[in-house]
């Protein structure tokens, strides 16, 4: 894991096309502002682990209730 310190409104680039900016930091908490193409899904890790989930077993979402 490669880890770096900003500040605010500093950014760093993954790849050529993906750009992480820091918007706010407040308290323990910090926004991020992401700039990607359109065709590439970004998401919270978590939504990322329910999606791929749901993928890899169709039947059990459809019978969990939304959440």
């Amino acid at each position: 894991m490669l880890v770096l310190s900003r500040r605010n409104g500093e950014t760093i680039q993954i790849g050529k096309d993906v750009f992480v900016t820091v918007v706010e930091v407040r308290g323990d908490k910090v926004r991020l502002g992401i700039e990607a193409d359109r065709g590439m899904p970004v998401h919270r890790k978590e939504v990322a682990d329910a999606i791929a989930k749901a993928m890899s077993n169709p039947e059990a979402s459809e019978d969990s209730p939304p959440q």
